[in-house]
């Protein structure tokens, strides 16, 4: 027998083994992916999951009487300098105001969540923000007053909080729920993310806090236009 049939053999195993292995990593990285959001779901009274094209899922569900919804947005635009997992957490309410009040942390014009550079005015950080906050609306007449905005300017305290939207159409926090590892990406390009669950202790102080801006929303004297 050739002393190369056994090298071919040994060759063949070795790629099979590789295959299998490749198809392991995969087939878990999938699951971990659909399943971002399984720890956070004991918070909801019922609801609905959607995996989305991404392989992330889209959760909808109730809370304290109010409809939430949750989506993880990847960005793995190469002009980033890390790759990373966006959280947006929704009150889908119509809300009593009459314009769109978005705040954004340290904009790059390069947000794949959000609408912020589309909205015309461009307005004053108010002083209860940090500078890095940029402000927009689409009617600066008629955005909520800044007492309100300065009630819930703490929020911006965690350098993971990137957005907040107040709209007639309900209110958005979104946050940084993770960035890929520096080493691994830079080396590697390795961009995996999403193995980790959201954990509830991160997501239910943002569901506290839309359902506390909405009562303070409520509770603004009425716009008669």
């Amino acid at each position: 027998m050739s002393p190369l049939v056994p090298l071919g053999v040994a060759f063949a195993a070795l790629g099979i083994w590789l295959a299998l292995r490749l198809f392991r990593e995969v087939r878990n990285r999938t699951a971990a992916r659909a399943a971002y959001f399984d720890a956070v779901k004991p918070l909801f009274d019922g609801g609905e999951t959607r995996v989305q094209p991404t392989g992330f899922p889209r959760v909808t569900g109730r809370r304290g009487g109010l409809s939430f919804d949750l989506q993880a947005i990847p960005d793995t635009l190469t002009f980033r300098k890390l790759p990373a997992l966006w959280v947006l957490v929704t009150l889908p309410e119509t809300m009593p105001v009459n314009a769109t009040l978005d705040l954004l942390a340290r904009p790059s014009g390069n947000e794949p969540f959000t609408r912020f550079a589309t909205l015309p005015q461009s307005l004053p950080t108010p002083p209860d923000l940090p500078r890095e906050v940029a402000v927009r609306s689409d009617d600066a007449t008629r955005i909520p007053p800044a007492d309100l905005i300065a009630r819930h300017s703490d929020l911006f305290d965690d350098p993971k909080v990137k957005e907040l939207v107040i709209s007639p159409k309900g209110l958005r926090i979104v946050i940084l729920g993770e960035e890929v590892d520096r080493g691994r990406y830079l080396i590697f390009r390795e961009a995996e993310m999403g193995q980790v669950a959201l954990a509830p202790a991160r997501l239910s102080p943002l569901l506290d806090r839309l359902a506390a801006l909405r009562e303070d929303i409520l509770a603004l004297p009425k716009d008669p236009a």
